[in-house]
């Protein structure tokens, strides 16, 4: 008996500005609406995913892809991570310049290496040498992001302390689905926080970290402050307290106040379960998501 499907996705928790409310609305209702397609249509919960982040990706709205911040070098490092929840397979890249849809590279890998991560040149060749094209590093930059760099530079003075400020953005995207056949799947993309340091990577890559899945207990994205997520393997955390019974709904929540209490981390969480219950938290001002399932449609930036 088929499964009723469910796509939730996020597009970053942070204190989004009012003025950025509306093209955060508009980007993650196109981004469900791609992805629904696929399983609306019958196709895998992997497909839905990537569907769904390519479209984040393309937006530059988002800290993912084309108007992503830039490094301390100006120049735009992308981090993504696609895992299926029915194998356990997963595909990641890291630090890439050349890639427009660094989800689409990622899923590549996880289709066709025995290997899980690929980071920089190799990333790169690797997604060249199966037909993805790569771009350059000056397409990916938008103007915007020129100055907001320039801006950001000549204020903190060097300082280290304001980088992972919740009102600097963490618009990174990701996305978690269920499909018709009972399988679940996890996607997160980024392009890393403003003005990180060359070669930073954050948590949004790293499996179990900003990305989980495994049909036994939970599908999971996260977005935010990278560098505590990563040490709470935060991402894994959750799936295991949903595979002990617990509903993805609180175990969402517990592991942002977690992320808090442990170690003043600030973020936010998509999770899913094989069953189609879902949780949504965040510790920042405005998270924007949104949901879909067989008898409801929902969205917003805050929860």
């Amino acid at each position: 008996m088929p499964t009723n499907p469910v796509l939730v996705i996020h597009g970053g928790a942070w204190a989004i500005p009012d003025d950025m409310v509306e093209a955060h609305l508009n980007g993650v209702r196109t981004a469900i609406a791609a992805g629904w397609r696929v399983l609306d249509g019958g196709g895998s919960a992997l497909d839905a995913v990537e569907e769904a982040v390519v479209v984040m990706e393309d937006d530059d709205t988002f800290d993912a892809g084309r108007g992503s911040f830039l490094n301390r070098d100006g120049k735009v490092q992308l981090d993504a991570l696609i895992m299926d929840g029915a194998t356990l397979r997963a595909g990641g890249v890291g630090c890439v310049e050349r890639i427009a849809n660094p989800i689409r590279a990622a899923r590549k890998i996880l289709s066709d290496s025995p290997h899980v991560y690929f980071v920089a040149e190799g990333a790169e060749r690797f997604a060249a040498e199966h037909g993805i094209e790569l771009c350059k590093n000056e397409d990916l930059i938008l103007p915007r992001e020129i100055e907001r760099l320039r801006e950001f530079q000549s204020r903190s003075a060097g300082s280290e302390n304001d980088i992972f400020s919740a009102t600097i953005s963490h618009d990174t995207v990701g996305a978690v689905a269920l499909d018709q056949q009972g399988n679940i799947a996890s996607a997160t993309s980024t392009g890393g926080t403003l003005n990180k340091a060359p070669g930073r990577l954050g948590d949004s890559s790293l499996i179990g970290c900003g990305c989980y899945a495994d049909n036994k207990s939970a599908a999971a994205s996260t977005t935010g402050w990278g560098e505590p997520i990563m040490k709470l393997v935060l991402a894994k955390w959750a799936a295991d307290r949903v595979a002990s019974g617990s509903l993805p709904e609180w175990i969402a929540a517990e592991a942002i106040n977690y992320l808090e209490s442990r170690l003043g981390g600030h973020g936010g969480m998509i999770l899913l379960d094989a069953d189609g219950n879902f949780g949504i938290a965040h510790n920042t001002p405005r998270m924007a998501w949104a949901v879909k399932t067989v008898n409801d449609e929902s969205s917003g930036v805050r929860r």
